[in-house]
Formats: structure tokens, C-alpha cells, sequence
């Protein structure tokens, strides 16, 4: 006779039945959409190249080959060479470690301290809540690519100083998706049932309301990488961004942009791959929204 598998039976824990449905509904729901598919194929290819950088890449990042200077697309180096004789293809792979190191380190930091202020000003509401919005929108007010500019020369052009300034560009955004999400969630039952129960502000935001919370913000993370990668981009172009000897994309561009006569592979790849990382970020944050969103599950 047959014994039917269970948590004891196979010594490992079974996730719940309506955590195993709310799964499947989500991948049914992602897979529906190819874009969501193509942005996570472009995502998870940049990831990988980042992480095996030294072990795809033909040269290291800085091996100079004075005699192919300005060399076009061949077989010994595929993408061409720069001003240097400096592989396109090795250093691009090299770059899209920084490029995604900041992206991915602005985007934490930025969810991190824009939750836990959007959340706790609408929680509390009032004055508070008054105060901090106006702040927020003032920061707003200021276009993400002068406060960072002006941020990185305050503070020192730097991989952690680069990271921190795009970081406090985006934080405004994260408080007012989070604070809509708090003011929506905050009067549900269960909130008043925590109240009644007299536990403290701090645990029912953290252990109720922001739990319920988390669907916005995921979305607004995943577009908010491809942002980040671009100011990094933008910044590094300006000099203000990651310095010699670590490889940019930013700075392939400014380094290109005076051989787009006679070397136009120097600027035109790393800039495909600026495109390409974003493009996929913004589709896989689409997908995310469409397949968490209960709306768009009917």
C-alpha cells in the first residue's frame, strides 16, 4: 500500500497549499508575457556576465596592444579597441560589474531608508507626515541629475560616494509609493485588531502593514536600477563618476566620443549595453507589476 508523502514522511518541510497556489498564479501570470521573459533573460545575462567577467573576458581590463590601436571589430578582438589598443569587449564586461554594483547598491539603499521614511511618516501621520512630504518634494523638485552632479562633488568621485549620491536621488520616490501603499493598508481590519491588541506602533508597521506593502515597492526597485544605472552612466561621462584604472560604461562614452568619426565601436557598444541593461530592467519591472497586481490577474 501506498503511503502518501508528507512533511514527516520525507523529513522536509511542504510549503503550504496557499502559499504553493499564490506561487504558481504569479509564474502563470509572468509567463504570459514575453517582454517580462526577455527582460529577465537580459537581466539575468548581464548578472552573469558581471560575475564571470575575468573568465569570458579575451584580455584584463587595462592590457594595452599599442600596435591594434583603433582597431576595428576582428576576430582577435571582437567589439575593436580604443585609443589605447585597449579591448572593447573585456572592458565592457568589466564595466558592467560597476554598473551593476551601483545600480543594484543605490536601488537597496534607496528602498531601504525611502520605506522606512515614506512608511513611518504616513503611519504616524500629522505633522510628521506634513513635514517630511514637504521635504521629500523638494528633493523632487530638483532634477536627479543636478542633485547628483552636485552630490558626487561635495562629496568625492568614488564607487560608495557615487552609490550614496544616486541613492539620496531616489529615495523621494520610494517614500511616496510607500506612504500611498501605508495610508491605503493602515485602516484595515487586521491594523485595528493589532492596535487593539496593544502592540506597539514600530511592530505593526513592520509585522502587519509593511508586509502588505511590499508589491509597489519590488516594481519600483526593479525600474529604479535601470535609473540608477543611467545616472551612473551619465555621472561617469561627466568625470564625476567612477575613476581610472576600474572600467565604466560611462566613461567608455566619454572616451569615444572623440573617435565616433573614425572609431564609432569605442562609444557605440558600451552604449548598446547602457540601452540593453535598462531596457531589461523596465521590462522585467513591468512583468513583476502585471503579475503581482490582482488586477491584471483576471
Amino acid at each position: 500500500m501506498r503511503v502518501p508523502l508528507t512533511a514527516k514522511s520525507t523529513g522536509a518541510p511542504l510549503l503550504p497549499r496557499r502559499a504553493r497556489s499564490e506561487a504558481a498564479e504569479f509564474l502563470r501570470v509572468f509567463i504570459r508575457y514575453p517582454t517580462a521573459l526577455v527582460g529577465m533573460v537580459v537581466v539575468a545575462l548581464m548578472v552573469v556576465s558581471a560575475l564571470l567577467a575575468p573568465i569570458l573576458s579575451p584580455f584584463p581590463q587595462e592590457a594595452m596592444d599599442i600596435g591594434s590601436r583603433l582597431a576595428g571589430p576582428r576576430l582577435q578582438h571582437l567589439l575593436g579597441t580604443d585609443q589605447f589598443g585597449r579591448d572593447i569587449l573585456s572592458r565592457i564586461l568589466y564595466g558592467a560589474r560597476v554598473s551593476l554594483i551601483v545600480g543594484v547598491g543605490a536601488t537597496l539603499l534607496a528602498s531601504a531608508a525611502g520605506v522606512m521614511v515614506g512608511g513611518f511618516s504616513a503611519f504616524i501621520g500629522g505633522a510628521v507626515d506634513e513635514v517630511v512630504m514637504r521635504a521629500m518634494d523638494i528633493v523632487l523638485a530638483v532634477p536627479y541629475i543636478v542633485l547628483g552632479i552636485a552630490l558626487v562633488a561635495v562629496l568625492g568621485p568614488s564607487l560608495p560616494n557615487l552609490i550614496l549620491a544616486i541613492a539620496v536621488t531616489r529615495i523621494p520616490q520610494f517614500a511616496r509609493v510607500t506612504r500611498g501603499a501605508v495610508l491605503s493598508t493602515r485602516e484595515q481590519v487586521f491594523v485595528e485588531a493589532a492596535r487593539a491588541a496593544g502592540l506597539s506602533t514600530g511592530r505593526i508597521f513592520l509585522r502587519h502593514v509593511l508586509p502588505n506593502c511590499i508589491t509597489p515597492i519590488v516594481v519600483l526597485a526593479t525600474l529604479s536600477a535601470g535609473t540608477a544605472i543611467n545616472a551612473e552612466a551619465a555621472l561617469s561621462f561627466l568625470g564625476l563618476g567612477i575613476q581610472p584604472p576600474l572600467s565604466s560604461w560611462g566613461t567608455m562614452l566619454a572616451d569615444g566620443r572623440r573617435f565616433m568619426m573614425d572609431a564609432p565601436w569605442i562609444a557605440t557598444f558600451p552604449g548598446l549595453a547602457i540601452s540593453l541593461t535598462i531596457l531589461g530592467f523596465n521590462l522585467l519591472g513591468d512583468g513583476l507589476r502585471d503579475a503581482l497586481d490582482p488586477r491584471f490577474r483576471r
